[in-house]
């Protein structure tokens, strides 16, 4: 499955840490971006589990780390990410990004780790106060992912393009320390990343909340998931007018349903108080019935070929292998090593 390297397509690295199955918030956040993105540039999609260690490096989280390898790249494949088109890699079936990411170590210090944006953000959402080295180092490893491709572009939302300074400081300081034009400076293709509020109604879909649904979710946990979805806490009983603002159930209509007449309809109904929460649930449980039901047959595909499943990534870290080996051995002859 291994692709030609001749590609004139500009470059985009982007990918996941492969902590779990994904959901609905992913499919809205990133998942359907990405399928429209592989048509038109040549794509690395990094399943980014050294970088899983950098919040939770203990035995109970790393011994679940090959499993949730399968399963992201499962979702992804299930989606709609075609492996002949683009390029799937596991980060730690390519050794030499830890090479690269040593290099890098050399042109940073320790107070520029310090001020990157980012950082703050993780600590807070992990519960962390002192950080590991190797989650103050982790955007250096995270540019020699995108550097060791050559990445041109760097799909991000429009609150995160700071983040995408340290790689473009990092390639800047070697090809001027190196005086070798070795590395591009990656942009930042910014598009309209939205976010996904949650079942409850309380912040994004998180898997770490309980409040999101998988793109792998059973049939019976999607109806209790939908049945106790969060609605208009202000109505009483199903007569009563209700709110569409700010009502879950409504914002997955508009995102997952193409029937828009018929919403409409729910939302008129709904804010005079002739349609009760049940009704439009039960419409929103078949909706999502039917926009899954493509991606779980994809997924029992996939998941039905075990063989096929592991060529895939062993395929596609080839490949990203290759190009590291290539980038790596440029930088060692710049540096005179």
């Amino acid at each position: 499955m291994l692709q030609s390297t001749m590609n004139t397509k500009p470059r985009i690295l982007t990918g996941d840490r492969p902590t779990g199955k994904l959901h609905l918030g992913h499919y809205v956040g990133t998942l359907k971006n990405r399928v429209k993105l592989q048509h038109d540039y040549d794509c690395f999609f990094i399943v980014a589990d050294l970088h899983t260690l950098t919040t939770a490096p203990t035995l109970e989280k790393t011994s679940n780390i090959k499993n949730n390898v399968r399963e992201l790249v499962l979702d992804y494949l299930s989606v709609g990410i075609d492996p002949n088109t683009c390029t799937i890699y596991r980060q730690s079936l390519v050794p030499e990004v830890t090479y690269l990411f040593t290099l890098f170590n050399m042109l940073v210090t320790v107070s520029r780790a310090q001020r990157i944006p980012s950082l703050k953000d993780v600590m807070k959402d992990s519960s962390i106060e002192n950080p590991s080295m190797g989650l103050l180092s982790y955007p250096i490893l995270q540019s020699a992912d995108i550097l060791m491709v050559k990445a041109n572009l760097v799909p991000v939302g429009r609150d995160q393009a700071s983040h995408l300074e340290i790689t473009r400081e990092i390639a800047e300081s070697f090809n001027k320390t190196y005086k070798q034009d070795i590395f591009p400076l990656p942009e930042t293709l910014i598009g309209d990343i939205g976010s996904l509020i949650g079942t409850d109604g309380q912040g994004k879909a998180s898997k770490s909340k309980g409040n999101s649904i998988y793109l792998s979710e059973k049939p019976d946990d999607l109806e209790k998931k939908i049945k106790s979805m969060y609605t208009d806490p202000t109505r009483l009983k199903a007569t009563d007018p209700g709110h569409i603002e700010g009502n879950t159930v409504f914002t997955y209509l508009d995102a997952f349903s193409t029937k828009t007449d018929q919403i409409n309809e729910f939302k008129s109904r709904y804010t005079a108080g002739t349609v009760g929460d049940v009704e439009v649930k039960q419409f929103l449980l078949q909706e999502l019935k039917i926009f899954l039901a493509p991606i779980q047959e994809n997924r029992a595909f996939y998941e039905s070929k075990p063989d096929l499943l592991e060529d895939i990534i062993t395929s596609g870290s080839k490949k990203a292998q290759a190009e590291a080996q290539k980038t790596l051995h440029e930088c060692l002859l710049a540096m005179g090593l």
